[in-house]
């Protein structure tokens, strides 16, 4: 696809971007700082990690940014896209998770991204990517109202079907087959866009990237300070496995990194620090723990 691709102006944007993320959850936090670590990538490119810990709201949180490049694809992208296949590839992106104490507030995870993969004599294939999602342990209405409520608004400037789109797109991607269950409430995922023209993706990726905060905050500041003790704990630690299990069996960025040379630190920051499993658990009937089952791990019409 013939496009003027700026990679100087995306660069910029994402790093921005982190900055802007990382001010905005150091305040809403109010005690840790992000750590950031700079790295470089022996077979081309960087990045710089930054992640917080033992904070007052956030028990652990990474917020990364990252710029690689090879000259060629890692085999989970050529499975994806076989076109790919002997190409150079360049790849930009900030990626983020947050892991709260409080069982009430929700794990939050999102990314935006870059992709330009390049062949002499042929026209540079690329696309932008990206999206947020939510993961509460013990969930709530308006919360998931407001979340999906954001994601639309983020959209909706692109076309009236966006929304929709992405949403749905969303609820399929993380899902945990083996588990016949959705991660969370879900939000947007998109990959793979380009039909929108070079400056109008780049400018919906921008739109969602700088959401989020305005979708994750509010959420935050409503549910920090709500009582929990040892049950909600405990059933968080339970939950978080099922975070774990998405990233490390089914998620692309994860899958990209290690295959590519990544750096490994710097990709699994978004594991939890702490997290439980436990044999053929089954929450109490009607309980609240069961209430996550039966009524937010089902994907619905928020808005």
């Amino acid at each position: 696809m013939n496009a003027t691709i700026d990679t100087d102006a995306i660069k910029k944007y994402l790093l921005g971007l982190q900055d802007s993320i990382c001010a905005q959850l150091e305040a809403a936090d109010g005690k840790a700082c992000f750590q950031e670590d700079s790295w470089q990538r022996e077979e081309g490119g960087g990045g710089r990690s930054r992640v917080m810990a033992d904070g007052a709201v956030f028990e652990k949180g990474g917020v990364n940014f990252s710029h690689v490049h090879g000259a060629s694809m890692p085999a989970s992208a050529t499975a994806h896209r076989p076109e790919l296949a002997g190409r150079s590839f360049e790849a930009m992106g900030v990626s983020l998770v947050m892991h709260p104490h409080n069982p009430y507030v929700p794990t939050s995870h999102a990314n935006v991204r870059f992709f330009c993969a390049k062949k002499e004599g042929a026209d540079p294939i690329w696309w932008f990517g990206g999206g947020y999602d939510l993961t509460p342990y013990y969930g709530n209405d308006s919360d998931c109202q407001h979340w999906h409520q954001t994601a639309k608004d983020a959209c909706d400037p692109f076309g009236a079907d966006i929304y929709e789109r992405f949403k749905k797109w969303c609820d399929d991607y993380f899902y945990l087959k083996h588990r016949n269950e959705p991660r969370g409430v879900g939000g947007l995922f998109f990959d793979d866009l380009n039909e929108l023209g070079f400056d109008q993706s780049f400018a919906f990726m921008r739109s969602v990237g700088d959401s989020y905060c305005k979708a994750y905050l509010p959420i935050v500041e409503a549910r920090k300070n709500t009582p929990s003790g040892e049950r909600e704990r405990q059933f968080q630690l339970y939950r978080r496995g099922r975070y774990v299990e998405f990233n490390l069996v089914f998620d692309r960025g994860t899958l990209f990194g290690l295959q590519s040379g990544g750096r490994t630190e710097s990709i699994l920051m978004s594991l939890p620090p702490l997290v439980r499993w436990e044999y053929d658990y089954h929450p109490e009937p009607n309980s609240p723990e069961d209430k996550l089952y039966t009524h937010y791990l089902t994907p619905k019409d928020w808005v």
